[in-house]
């Protein structure tokens, strides 16, 4: 880490999480808390200003380190401070055409080409990339919703990726093999706990502070001429690897394979390869079908598919939880209380609020694979293998 670096660090995880957290405050005690346009003004001119000597003086070095870490740091670092910026209305893309912050969007523009992903923070910032010092992570504020909201929403990453870990390794043993059990036990195991995660975070993650003060930080924003769409939670490959893996979406179907494109410059290089390595492979339900006229007597299908079935079913009520309790709780419920022209800025995602809930829709039904008339998933395959093992 050079010294421009470092002091652009330690603003970050300083005087501007002061800032921030300030202003929140500021916006929480208003009758109307989504108003910010007139509130704290001079701090904000303050972030906006501090952080751009930080930007000029890393431009003008030119090298912002040595390997990847510390090149995708100083972009995680940037792209911190131009949210914070959108967040409090020092820049709009819906009424821009090109960023304001000719200095930073250069910077971000450099980084992100050079590292092949977008130049802006991403969820890996806040999550498996997130560096601790002395114990405290790198956050937007230190306003305890988004510390907690942070510290269970990366669990349920881990916990996803452990599951990924698992069936990915099942391939090349096959499915008959006597640690395919053992595997997929491994990759249950784990599902639950994303499951506990999801049900802690519904439970006593409080939802105004969560709606007003944490979700603003990752709205859509400039970096030179281009709107880039706010970070996502399931911006890893961990959780589309299991889709992948498991046979319950395929790369195939052109509704997922969008999803897909439109998501892979948003994760992490390895994640992006690890992807890419999935979306060839043959399924583990595939791989169940194919050997079921002739081993559906085996003691070894019989198991197999029976543990499989249940983590088909814990992903998918993963899935429904992320949906029905976590986004309507804490997105569709709060939003009907915005006036009608904030409306449009809600989504971290960039479509406005329907168009989001019915592609979650879908990737929940693929997910449990629902029976749907308008889209093809895995229902009939499913049943089949439970009519197998029953």
């Amino acid at each position: 880490m050079t010294r421009n670096t470092e002091a652009f660090d330690k603003w970050i995880r300083g005087a501007f999480v002061e800032m921030n957290t300030e202003l929140e405050n500021m916006y929480f005690e208003q009758e109307d808390r989504s108003v910010v346009s007139g509130v704290g003004d001079g701090i904000k001119t303050q972030i906006r200003d501090e952080g751009n000597s930080f930007i000029i003086q890393l431009g003008a070095e030119g090298n912002t380190g040595a390997g990847f870490e510390t090149a995708f740091d100083v972009l995680g670092n940037l792209g911190f401070y131009f949210a914070s910026l959108r967040r409090h209305g020092l820049t709009n893309p819906d009424i821009e055409t090109k960023s304001p912050f000719e200095e930073a969007s250069a910077l971000g523009l450099h980084l992100a080409a050079s590292l092949g992903v977008t130049p802006r923070f991403a969820t890996s910032h806040l999550a498996t990339h997130n560096f601790a010092v002395n114990g405290i992570i790198k956050s937007f504020t230190s306003i305890d919703e988004e510390l907690f909201f942070l510290a269970y929403n990366t669990r349920g990453i881990f916990a996803y990726k452990r599951a990924a870990d698992a069936l990915e390794r099942i391939l090349p043993l096959g499915v008959s093999h006597p640690i395919t059990a053992v595997l997929l036990q491994n990759a249950k195991d784990a599902l639950k706990d994303v499951i506990l995660y999801n049900k802690v975070l519904f439970d006593d993650l409080d939802v105004d502070r969560f709606f007003y003060s944490v979700r603003p930080y990752y709205k859509p924003y400039r970096v030179g001429d281009h709107i880039y769409r706010g970070a996502n939670a399931g911006d890893f490959s961990g959780i589309n690897e299991i889709d992948l893996l498991l046979g319950l979406c395929t790369a195939k179907d052109a509704y997922y394979s969008q999803s897909l494109v439109d998501k892979m410059l948003f994760m992490m290089p390895d994640c992006q390869r690890r992807l890419r390595e999935c979306m060839k492979k043959t399924s583990i339900m595939d791989e169940f079908l194919l050997c079921a006229e002739t081993s559906k007597d085996q003691p070894w299908f019989k198991e197999n598919v029976s543990i499989f079935l249940e983590v088909c079913k814990l992903h998918g009520y993963g899935a429904a939880q992320h949906h029905n309790m976590l986004v309507k709780k804490y997105i569709e419920k709060p939003s009907e209380q915005l006036p009608q022209e904030e409306l449009q800025q809600v989504t971290a995602s960039g479509p406005p609020l329907p168009v989001l809930l019915d592609s979650l829709e879908k990737l929940r039904d693929l997910r449990l694979a629902t029976k749907r008339d308008d889209m093809s998933t895995r229902y009939d395959d499913v049943e089949l293998l439970t009519e197998l093992v029953s």
